[in-house]
């Protein structure tokens, strides 16, 4: 598929898990198609990232599902900052732990799974929603029923893949994009390239073609998280990404800049 092919797929009012985290292994190529699309009206779950800050920026996320939204190097990712500040976007902040646990569950079809995470914490103070069980055997721990965040579509980026939609990652982490996936009603991942066969260790192959729907070749395609092998995070176009964001009239020459064209405009001005 192509990146538009599958945010054609998508609809205004879906859950949507984005997987990487923070500034690594975004699937940006597709945040982009989305900023180019009329969707509306979204809820992003993710380890937050640019792919949160962009699609608050462009007003298509209305709730945000997450335990953090950084640039890793940049502490805050700023649009998610001012969004905050200014009250324009709803979030849901779960501990990282409870984020897992709660891509777990959906992805093993529960309801819930029990955590100790978010005990003692602000978290349930903020989530009056939340609720808490007890265990049935003797040690009778109270612990927190962190429901299934069930996704209708979960967008992840690989290093490779085959046509088939296996996924293979070559850094050092998987993140949880297979959680993600197996989340999702609809599964879909970009990759720097798309080969005839996948080899190399098999811990590396995160995604199988039975958690797949669609699959696109984009490279560069994480641009400017990192990549690694392939490439590492582009510090520099991410600072100048922090500070067009914290200026409203720079923000509108970076959009008209990199933005507002399609894929292939993006790639081409990240060159120039």
């Amino acid at each position: 598929m192509t990146p538009d092919e599958i945010v054609a797929e998508l609809r205004d009012g879906m859950t949507i898990g984005i997987g990487g985290w923070g500034s690594r292994r975004k699937p940006m190529a597709l945040v982009r198609a989305i900023l180019r699309s009329p969707l509306r009206n979204l809820t992003v779950v993710s380890y937050a990232g640019p792919d949160v800050g962009l699609l608050v920026a462009s007003g298509q996320a209305k709730r945000v599902v997450t335990g953090f939204a950084s640039l890793d190097s940049i502490a805050l990712e700023p649009h998610f900052r001012r969004a905050r500040q200014a009250g324009t976007v709803e979030l849901t902040e779960l501990d990282e732990g409870m984020l897992h646990w709660g891509l777990l569950a959906a992805a093993h079809r529960l309801p819930f799974l029990p955590i100790r995470a978010g005990l003692g914490s602000g978290v349930l103070e903020v989530n009056p929603e939340l609720r808490t069980v007890r265990s049935p055997y003797d040690d009778g721990e109270e612990l927190v029923a962190m429901p299934a965040l069930r996704l209708d579509a979960a967008l992840v980026h690989m290093n490779r893949a085959d046509a088939a939609g296996n996924g293979q990652y070559l850094g050092p982490d998987p993140y949880f994009d297979d959680l993600f996936c197996l989340a999702a009603g609809r599964a879909y991942v970009s990759c720097e390239r798309i080969v005839p066969a996948l080899e190399g260790p098999p811990q590396t192959l995160l995604l199988n073609r039975a958690m797949v729907h669609g699959v696109t070749e984009t490279p560069n395609g994480a641009h400017f998280t990192s990549c690694v092998p392939d490439y590492g995070r582009d510090e520099a176009f991410q600072q100048r990404y922090a500070r067009a964001a914290a200026d409203p009239a720079e923000w509108t020459q970076f959009r008209s800049r990199y933005l507002d064209g399609d894929e292939a405009a993006y790639q081409e001005a990240v060159k120039e």
